[in-house]
């Protein structure tokens, strides 16, 4: 088959999925790089957009903190269709990308004749931030510690309130509950973490299909479609299980066809910059199917055969690893995650690890995987005189005691900023002399600081705060492991 008539029969969907993916660049928001920005970031955008006639920008409420709740309108078709994101102020993924669409919408390219579609035939309703409070602080909650998606019934959070008044005053067709999910989801029983995951939510126990949920399903079909071919097996599907008192549930049930996009993980991708650009392509793509009514040609019974989610993996796994513990020399597996930790300063966070599992870990994969076959497991050493200052710690230094089995060191004068002190710039752990006694034994729930040796005695791997590094050269490198 030529290319011409590969193209030919590919469908609508699939090639604008593929064009708003590689054409993502011309419409990237610049102002959101990270994933960590907060209210005060995104107003002077919002405030700009008041300047284009294509758009309506009103404040539509207040949060607990009298933080401005923005709502942005844009078309003039007679399908309503509202999206909304970040009700979980640490979820930012799609709120990134709906700062894109703003872009992508007031260009003029190639692919002005969907612009036109999706602007004449349906009109957006657009919350990019709902919860600015919980977005302030990087947390799930509200300034109230309320989850908003637990608040569909009692509505006592203002927040709450005014969404349930949105979707009753515009009362739209279609509605789109923008979340994150944690990084930790395969895809299935399969190695591939589950990058992008989608739900036409339930609105009963029985799960019952009418033609509310069907239109949200079958639109998830045609979605799903356009993805695999831009990160083939990263597609899932949430769990159905109905949730009585969650947003989704319930606007599925007063008569909106919810479609749920959540942003899981995806390999070298810690800033979700590569999972923004599938949602934009993925949001284009829903926009597309609804505004030419075109997900009727989607069959529901392939709504069931995306994989469901599958909570099986780890950040690190080291595989096949031997260790001596109370006289017993055991075989095992080790799977570590690493937890973000807020820096106390600025917007950024530091990496705490912790061992989760300790055995048989065959069923479950890795971001990174060690094959650690003819390797010995010791505990990390903590070296005994103190430094004075973390800049009396050279990097040769460090090298020459990491080499020796030292995984920590003590500093006597510790910056305030514990980002400045992460192991992926200096390859040891740093505590202060009056941190408590540190114990790097192997244990669950513990941190992740150990030495991997060889046969001969030689070592081979050092792991640092769950991040491994390869000391078969001149200087620890950083190791990336299997990737998936």
């Amino acid at each position: 088959m030529s290319l011409l008539q590969a193209q030919a029969q590919t469908k609508p969907v699939t090639r604008i999925a593929q064009q708003a993916f590689e054409q993502h660049a011309n419409y990237q928001e610049p102002a959101l790089q990270h994933r960590r920005f907060k209210h005060q970031d995104i107003v002077p955008l919002l405030e700009q957009l008041r300047q284009n006639q294509l758009f309506e920008v009103q404040v539509a409420g207040q949060s607990v903190e009298q933080r401005a709740i923005y709502l942005v309108k844009a078309g003039t078709g007679k399908t309503k269709v509202m999206l909304w994101s970040q009700m979980h102020g640490d979820e930012p993924t799609a709120t990134m990308a709906l700062f894109d669409l703003f872009n992508f919408l007031q260009q003029s390219d190639e692919l002005n004749p969907l612009r036109r579609q999706i602007l004449e035939q349906v009109t957006l309703y657009i919350v990019p931030m709902l919860n600015p409070d919980g977005a302030e602080k990087y947390k799930r909650h509200n300034a109230l510690e309320i989850d908003l998606n637990r608040d569909a019934l009692r509505l006592q959070s203002p927040e709450a309130r005014l969404l349930k008044s949105l979707r009753d005053s515009l009362n739209p067709e279609f509605g789109f509950n923008l979340h994150d999910q944690s990084r930790y989801y395969t895809a299935g029983n399969s190695p591939k973490p589950a990058t992008i995951s989608f739900l036409a939510p339930a609105f009963d126990h029985s799960q019952t299909v009418n033609h509310v949920r069907d239109r949200a399903m079958r639109t998830i079909v045609g979605m799903n479609e356009a993805l695999q071919q831009l990160v083939p097996g990263h597609v899932a599907k949430y769990s159905d299980e109905f949730e009585p008192r969650a947003f989704g549930d319930n606007i599925q049930k007063w008569g909106t066809s919810v479609i749920l996009i959540e942003s899981g993980g995806y390999p070298n991708d810690p800033e979700k910059q590569h999972i923004r650009r599938l949602n934009f392509a993925s949001i284009l793509s829903a926009l597309h199917l609804i505004s030419g009514n075109d997900y009727t040609k989607y069959e529901l019974e392939d709504y069931y055969k995306i994989p469901e989610n599958e909570r099986n993996l780890y950040d690190l796994v080291l595989r096949n690893v031997r260790y001596t513990r109370s006289g017993h020399d055991v075989l095992l597996d080790v799977g570590i995650f690493r937890e973000e930790v807020d820096a106390p300063v600025g917007k950024g966070f530091y990496h705490s690890s912790a061992v989760d599992q300790i055995g048989d870990l065959s069923v479950f994969h890795g971001y990174e995987e060690v094959d650690a076959s003819g390797l010995t497991l010791v505990p990390g050493k903590i070296y005994g005189k103190p430094f004075k200052t973390i800049d009396d710690l050279k990097p040769r230094r460090a090298k020459s005691l990491l080499e020796k089995g030292y995984t920590t060191v003590q500093v006597e004068q510790l910056p305030a900023n514990r980002e400045s002190i992460n192991p992926l710039e200096l390859p040891l752990n740093i505590v202060g002399t009056t941190a408590e006694e540190v114990n790097h034994e192997l244990s669950l729930n513990s941190g992740a600081n150990f030495t991997l040796y060889d046969a001969k005695g030689k070592l081979r791997y050092a792991v640092l705060n769950g991040f491994v590094y390869d000391m078969r050269g001149d200087r620890p490198e950083l190791f990336h492991g299997l990737v998936l």
